[in-house]
């Protein structure tokens, strides 16, 4: 008898391409990119800018005809339900994130790339590629596909920090990011391998339930597997002690880059943390809960305690005192995921909603800092003093953002989004890290009203004679015009944060457990 066509037709895997368009689309446009540098004059290399944010907008449109439900592909023959990419809520949300995110980046890169400060083909080559990687992990299911997107995410952003050629900042930043983050991918790989070699599988699923089955001989393999898959994601998200790269890299490498460190690639960081420990990991909650409550703990202590120190002096950099600020907001993102070994996987919604809020803010935060940049380049504290004066759109904007991230009114978003995080800890059962958190909220506040309060101080009659190697003088200049597109980016992360703090529930209606990765 001859075999029967139907059963060779089931090995056949079906792909979904409306589900997987998004990363794709920003993949395509990325090659798309580096093809037509090859044959663009130099006069037109504008036009690979607006390519770029042509395709990052487009990969956002994609995500419009996926909300309808949840959608899978690429899944095994034997177990439609074990499957590599998965487009649920979850995904839609963070990948929404990733690709504004990265079009926030790509407005605040236009004009560089258009006086050739950076490398326009490779630049926007770079950034779509990363942008595909990190718009790839959330939808990812299994630990293979998840170490992949990870490495592709990453391994963009070490040649994007060293992009600004004959810098010895920049290359000596590109170095150290590469150099820590490959460490740590190492030793998330020897995790990956333990928990294979305790569970037999990749897929999240089904490690989840080899791992409540694991024999006894096994259980210190897997302990240790899972331990050491979480180092890699705890990088990323810039966790203590594995935040040491943060200050030089964000400092060396090109504004938009560090702009898009500090939002999309925490995403990429904490969309794995959630990943894995919520989907294969909850049998061992008693080891990943406790670790990653005491990283929380340290990681907004030390970031915090560092960037106060960075706030007292005016003539430290600015971007600096934002890098700190940034592992600080790291450790309340990584609250809820804590609380989730308690109090179960609702709690993830919380963590979701604070990043959508640090998204908006942080991404205008930067966007103002890079508008400084065109008659301060050194960015330090000072630099901003007088800006209402000068520029009181921008001067307004930064203010916004400043009380956001410290949570008060006239911030509401900011203010609600902690209340969220806190009452996961609560709920939890963790009072401790709550009281933690408390304290560091109030340390928090010092820095971003002293920030605040020096924009609306008036310049010091000598800060023209202040001689400083790598800055221009904060005292008022000859005006530089602000080009267009750093403006819209701006403009776009001011209106974000003002409606979000008129209607708060656009985003917190995800920190009530109704989201959560499948």
């Amino acid at each position: 008898m001859t075999a029967q066509p139907l059963a060779a037709a089931d090995l056949v895997q079906s792909v979904d391409w409306a589900a997987i368009a998004p990363p794709l689309i920003a993949a395509a446009v990325g090659l798309a990119v580096l093809v037509a540098d090859l044959f663009v004059a130099d006069r037109k290399k504008a036009l690979l800018g607006r390519l770029a944010t042509a395709g990052l907008a487009g990969a956002l449109v994609a995500l419009l005809p996926l909300r309808a439900g949840d959608r899978s592909t690429f899944c095994l023959t034997t177990d439609p339900a074990a499957c590599s990419y998965v487009a649920d809520d979850f995904t839609l949300v963070v990948q929404f994130l990733v690709l504004a995110g990265a079009l926030v980046t790509a407005l605040l890169s236009v004009t560089l790339a258009e006086e050739g400060r950076l490398p326009a083909g490779e630049y926007w080559f770079l950034l779509l590629s990363a942008t595909a990687g990190a718009a790839l992990l959330p939808a990812s299911r299994d630990l293979a596909t998840l170490i992949v997107a990870l490495e592709v995410a990453s391994l963009p952003a070490f040649a994007l920090v060293g992009m600004r050629r004959g810098d010895r900042m920049s290359s000596e930043a590109a170095l150290k990011f590469f150099l820590s983050s490959v460490t740590a991918t190492a030793v998330s790989l020897l995790g990956v391998s333990f928990v294979y070699a305790a569970t037999g599988s990749m897929h999240l699923g089904r490690i989840a339930d080899g791992l409540e089955h694991v024999p006894a001989a096994l259980d210190t393999l897997a302990m240790a597997g899972v331990a050491l898959t979480l180092i890699g994601f705890a990088f990323k998200t810039a966790a203590v002690p594995f935040h040491f790269w943060v200050p030089d890299t964000y400092v060396g490498a090109p504004l938009p880059v560090a702009a898009y460190l500090s939002v999309v690639g925490k995403a990429v960081g904490f969309t794995g943390l959630v990943l894995v420990t919520v989907l294969a990991f909850p049998a061992y909650s008693d080891v990943w809960g406790p670790a990653l409550a005491v990283l929380a703990a340290l990681t907004m202590t030390l970031g915090n305690a560092a960037a106060l120190r960075q706030a007292t002096g005016r003539r430290h950099s600015a971007v600096r005192l934002l890098a700190w600020s940034s592992v600080g907001q790291a450790g309340y993102l990584l609250v809820p995921i804590a609380a989730a070994a308690y109090g179960g996987r609702d709690q993830i919604g919380s963590t979701v909603a604070y990043a959508l809020m640090y998204a908006a803010v942080n991404l205008g935060a930067f966007a103002v800092v890079a508008l400084v940049a065109r008659s301060a380049p050194g960015n330090r504290i000072d630099d901003y003093r007088g800006l209402y004066a000068r520029r009181p759109f921008a001067a307004l904007s930064l203010a916004f953002f400043l009380l956001c991230l410290a949570g008060l009114p006239p911030g509401i978003v900011g203010l609600f989004a902690k209340v969220a995080v806190f009452r996961s800890a609560v709920d939890a059962g963790l009072g401790w890290l709550a009281v933690v958190m408390a304290v560091n909220v109030v340390v928090a506040l010092y820095y971003y009203l002293q920030w605040t309060a020096v924009l609306f101080r008036a310049p010091e009659p000598d800060a023209e004679q202040t001689e400083a190697s790598d800055s221009a003088p904060a005292a008022p200049g000859p005006r530089i015009p602000v080009p267009v597109p750093v403006t819209v980016a701006v403009a776009l992360t001011a209106a974000v944060a003002v409606a979000l703090s008129g209607a708060p529930q656009l985003i917190l209606r995800f920190a009530t457990g109704t989201l959560f990765p499948q």
